[in-house]
């Protein structure tokens, strides 16, 4: 029997050769009909046989394109027409935008053979791409994704090139990017005062050409610019951190290929297909002793952050160079990475000796994403290209909802119909130009997906500047402004990405978030789901002497700590260098500052925790950048994982129980047991091994009291590789079912997906009043 469908096929179906694969399939089957593109995803029609539908069917779902990701299909039946041949039809824009922009993607093998293949027309071609590979987010100007509203607009298609595009058995076919050295983008080489020093391929070798004299290049890619220099050269690395001012933060390194990150790195199968994926993130790998860079790339850490060329000016550079380079982020400190050539000269200035920029526009500013291999999978920990701006599905239809992030590691998010699109890494929002840029996010959001937010969630600090933003917002448009605890949001983000409506205990641990009762959370333990929660347990509270300075000072939350196990002997402990690194003056101060509560705000922070043990224990004093001490205290447990004695003397981290209230798990003891050891001479790296074990079982110990079997562990502190697999183990091992963050990053990099979700039912429980 003859009949005909409907399928509106809806996920990541854009740009990434479906329709051509459609006409393929339907052209084996011999059904008629047509397919096309639209705002909400693609439609086909399609008339033939009950046999060869099935069969079509069947083919849509098992094989699609290795890009696309289908989200659901759905079917309807309409009239026979009769009709014959089967049809490419040209995309329309009208109706609801529920399709998917898809991320950038890295070079494929075939486009990269082209660019290596002398007899190719595309041969050292720094823009050569494909359906299966190419820029997509930092392209796209509107839906649907088609060239005429990318930026490839600009751009006239040669004769040869048109073939390709539309020839739909070619892997080009309706490629948006597609081009060659004769009507796409080109390479320049610029002095820092704007003059041209080269052209195509001559720019890229005068760069290669200044990366080994030990200069810095800043190169304009996908999503903005990177500041490169010879990873190997101390002078070279040394330099590149005084001019950007970065002292100590660890340096992205790019290498050619996974040999190349053999030669630096331990490379797992995992982290091998990590590294070499079509997401092309910075994965951090464990550094070999005899790995070939300069100390100044990452010092002290055990780590290196390597990635893989995203592109072909990137595997052509690194070709030409044969060296590992360091590519970090093109900007100044807290600011967003440049992405106009102009702009560059004048942002970098001072930054680099030659600049090598193309003239395809980038619409939007987009990161490398940085990723780990931990707990069995690949865990982000900044979402940016390769993910962005992807969403997290939901499983019910939601109101557009924006979630504005947090303070840190800002990025926004929007709900659209069952999805939450999360975007890319903002930042800090610490200068004009990254609010600057955090409100342009939000534009282009709303422009792109044809929405205006009915709602918007925000943190409940009142100080962070997404939250005027958001307040600001609300009033201009009449519409309403949720305050979201931060840790509640956390929560929230990390059942969503499980696609878990909940409840669950929460473990949110991190370094800052305002509580309900004013006080400054960060160790806590919340059993609730996206419609609220109950605060079960948390650390035991101290006060943080100097509040923010003591996040750049970890030897002031170690004194407070020591005050309060110890009271006024703590003053006197000359032994320790957190002690004897402040005068007695100083000391004096603190302990006043402590005992009356002057600028020491109340803390149940998970993070300043790891800052003071770190300090006790002589690791640091000072830091330069978030989260260092916590990196150095993780890097010595790692020395000692694995020796016999790391898992003797289990330090007592005692439960509390109160009759009312939360229950509080008290850091003194594991403190005093630290205390005792470091007298004895135990080495530094068991007991920062024993920390981490303490802390394990101390979730344990409020697991098993809050009586929930399901556990998630989120906040920035479930970065730290040690803590959250020993976590796992032991909750596992004892029957709990774990969530973990994976393409949503556990830090605030997540938080407005649980934002959104929050604030999504207290609209429900508004209307359910009116």
């Amino acid at each position: 029997m003859r009949r005909r469908v409907r399928l509106e096929v809806r996920g990541a179906v854009q740009g990434v050769g479906f329709r051509p694969f459609v006409w393929r399939v339907a052209q084996a089957f011999a059904l008629s009909g047509w397919v096309r593109n639209d705002a909400a995803g693609v439609f086909i029609e399609l008339e033939g046989d009950d046999d060869a539908l099935d069969a079509f069917r069947r083919e849509l779902e098992s094989a699609p394109p290795p890009l696309a990701r289908i989200r659901e299909i759905l079917e309807s039946s309409t009239g026979a027409t009769g009709e014959s041949g089967f049809r490419i039809l040209p995309s329309e824009g009208a109706g609801a935008r529920t399709t998917l922009v898809l991320p950038d993607v890295a070079t494929c093998p075939a486009c990269l053979a082209e660019v290596l293949d002398p007899r190719d027309r595309r041969y050292l071609y720094p823009f050569a791409n494909c359906t299966d590979c190419g820029p997509r987010f930092t392209i796209v100007t509107d839906l649907p994704y088609d060239r005429p509203l990318t930026t490839m607009a600009a751009f006239t298609l040669c004769g040869e090139c048109r073939a390709e595009y539309e020839n739909p058995r070619d892997r080009r076919f309706h490629a948006q990017p597609i081009a060659c050295p004769a009507c796409g983008p080109s390479l320049e080489a610029w002095s820092p005062e704007g003059e041209i020093v080269a052209r195509r391929h001559e720019a890229l070798l005068a760069a290669a050409d200044a990366l080994r004299r030990g200069d810095a290049v800043a190169v304009k890619g996908l999503g903005g610019f990177h500041l490169m220099c010879d990873a190997r050269s101390a002078d070279a690395v040394a330099g590149l951190r005084r001019r950007k001012q970065r002292e100590e933060k660890p340096l992205a390194l790019m290498v050619r290929d996974v040999a190349m990150a053999r030669a630096l790195c331990e490379v797992s199968a995992e982290s091998g297909a990590l590294l070499s994926g079509p997401e092309a993130p910075i994965v951090l790998l464990p550094r070999r002793a005899d790995a070939a860079v300069a100390p100044g790339v990452a010092p002290g850490r055990p780590e290196l952050g390597l990635m893989l060329p995203a592109t072909p000016l990137h595997h052509l550079l690194l070709r030409e160079t044969g060296f590992p380079v360091v590519a970090t982020s093109g900007n100044r400190s807290d600011e967003p990475i440049a992405t106009d050539e102009r702009e560059a000269l004048v942002r970098l200035a001072g930054m680099a000796d030659l600049f090598l920029v193309h003239d395809r526009l980038i619409a939007r500013h987009v990161d490398d994403s940085v990723a780990r291999v931990f707990a069995g999978a690949p865990r982000l920990l900044r979402r940016a290209r390769g993910w962005a701006p992807l969403p997290v599905p939901v499983r019910e239809e939601l109101p557009v909802i924006l979630g504005v992030g947090a303070h840190m590691k800002t990025a926004v998010a929007l709900s659209v119909g069952r999805q939450v699109f999360l975007s890319q890494h903002v930042g800090d929002l610490e200068t004009p130009e990254a609010l600057e840029a955090f409100e342009r996010v939000i534009a282009d959001f709303e422009r792109l997906w044809g929405v205006s937010p009915i709602a918007v969630a925000h943190d409940l600090h009142p100080g962070y500047a997404s939250t005027t933003f958001a307040k600001r917002l609300a009033e201009e448009r009449g519409i309403p402004a949720f305050s979201v605890q931060h840790h509640h949001a956390h929560l929230a983000a990390c059942l969503a990405e499980n696609e878990v409506e909940g409840p669950a205990l929460g473990v949110t641990w991190d370094g800052t978030g305002l509580g309900t009762d004013g006080t400054i959370w960060g160790g806590e333990f919340l059993l609730g789901e996206a419609a609220g929660f109950t605060r079960v347990a948390h650390l035991r509270p101290f006060r943080l002497p100097g509040g923010d300075a003591a996040v750049r000072e970890p030897r002031r939350a170690a004194l407070a700590i020591l005050l309060e196990v110890l009271g006024k002997q703590a003053l006197d402990r000359e032994d320790l260098e957190c002690v004897r690194s402040f005068s007695m003056g100083e000391r004096a101060v603190v302990a006043q500052m402590v005992a009356k509560g002057v600028n020491a705000p109340v803390t149940t922070s998970a993070g300043r925790l790891f800052d003071a043990v770190a300090s006790l224990l002589g690791i640091a004093q000072k830091t330069s950048f978030e989260g260092q001490s916590a990196m150095a205290l993780e890097a010595a447990a790692f020395e000692a994982w694995g020796e016999a004695e790391s898992g003797r003397h289990p330090y007592s981290f005692p439960l509390i129980v109160a009759p009312e209230g939360p229950a509080v798990l008290d850091w003194g003891p594991l403190v005093l047991a630290l205390l005792r050891d470091l007298s004895l001479g135990v080495p530094v790296r068991l007991l920062a091994a024993r920390f981490h074990g303490a802390l394990a079982d101390g979730i344990l110990a409020v697991a098993a009291h809050a009586g929930e079997s399901r556990v998630a562990l989120t906040g920035g502190c479930f970065q730290n590789r040690l803590l959250t697999e020993l976590a796992v183990a032991r909750l596992e091992a004892a029957g709990f079912e774990v969530l973990l963050h994976g393409a949503v990053p556990p830090n605030d990099g997540g938080i407005g997906v649980g934002q959104v979700l929050v604030a999504a039912q207290s609209l429900k429980h508004l209307h359910r009043k009116d």
